[in-house]
């Protein structure tokens, strides 16, 4: 799918494009492709004269195939942006940008929900946007913005697990429970600093090669100064998450301890009965119901007596509570 921006008046209006004549009739200040088909980059390619990338490319990973300049000048960069899916575990998609003839080339798999806020933004904010370097500050802004968003979430979900994991009655499915969802918020805020730190790259990239004007400059210190202020929060949510795990691990073994003493309570306090029952089949000549009459009833009733001993002392030392 291709979408092409034209910038009227600051504000970012889309053009529908279903044909090639219809990119052709278009002077677009953004243009950009989510999961394009071989017609659309080669309406790109023969238009703009822009190579796109292809899906092994844009996922590329290496610090030297991440932001260089081609040898035709444009300027290609590769940026991690978070996606959070309502059924499924969030995720890393990577874009490719491409800075060239004064336009903006983005190429991704997936629609991002940072592109959708943007598009939403630059119609409702005239004059915020001037050019297509301020469409890819933008974006970098945003995307901030979005992962502040999320760790706000994890928040909050991380206070349901806190109190889950200190009320009174704490099963070991409610530490089941707690301990999957702490480990969905770990994971997402792994990725949000992972996604925090390639985008600080990719800013620090513009400004060190003197791309921005002076007003662009300063907007990406600001972006700067805003992830530098996430990460904070990223460790200090890491070492919240640790606590959960470390306090959802001691309940799940105190309830373990709480079994095993059960077996321990009950070991001792049958072992007497064990003892006399041992003796009493034992130590006669002859069987003793021939002899004494009262000979089971006796040892019957000493057992229950040595079994009930051990019950009563641990309850008066608290041991049972």
């Amino acid at each position: 799918m291709i979408n092409v921006f034209v910038l009227q008046n600051g504000r970012l209006n889309q053009v529908n494009i279903e044909s090639r004549t219809d990119l052709e009739n278009v002077a677009p200040v953004w243009v950009d492709l989510t999961d394009p088909n071989d017609d659309e980059r080669d309406w790109v390619r023969s238009i703009y004269g822009v190579t796109l990338p292809g899906e092994d490319e844009v996922k590329d990973i290496e610090a030297s195939a991440r932001y260089y300049e081609a040898e035709n000048g444009d300027l290609h960069l590769r940026t991690d942006f978070l996606l959070e899916e309502d059924d499924g575990p969030s995720r890393v998609v990577t874009v490719a940008f491409i800075l060239a003839r004064d336009m903006l080339f983005s190429v991704h798999t997936d629609d991002l929900p940072v592109f959708r806020l943007v598009r939403m933004r630059a119609r409702s904010r005239p004059g915020s946007i001037n050019d297509y370097k301020d469409v890819l500050l933008d974006l970098y802004a945003t995307d901030a913005e979005y992962s502040a968003d999320a760790l706000e979430g994890i928040y909050q979900n991380l206070e349901e697990v806190s109190r889950s994991v200190l009320q009174k009655d704490f099963t070991d499915q409610d530490a089941a429970e707690s301990l999957n969802a702490m480990a969905r918020e770990e994971d997402l805020n792994g990725r949000i600093r992972r996604n925090m730190m390639d985008t600080r790259r990719a800013v620090s990239f513009l400004m060190r090669g003197r791309l921005l004007n002076a007003d662009q400059f300063e907007e990406a210190r600001q972006i700067l100064r805003d992830i530098e202020s996430l990460d904070g929060h990223t460790a200090f949510l890491f070492d919240k998450i640790n606590f959960l795990m470390d306090a959802t691990v001691g309940f799940i073994n105190i309830n373990q301890n709480k079994i095993i003493k059960i077996f321990s309570v009950a070991s001792v306090a049958f072992l007497p009965p064990t003892l006399i029952a041992s003796i009493y089949g034992m130590n006669f000549k002859w069987l003793p119901e021939l002899n004494w009459d009262l000979g089971y009833p006796f040892a019957l009733v000493l057992m229950v007596a040595s079994a009930i001993a051990p019950f009563w002392y641990f309850r008066r030392r608290g041991w049972l509570k």
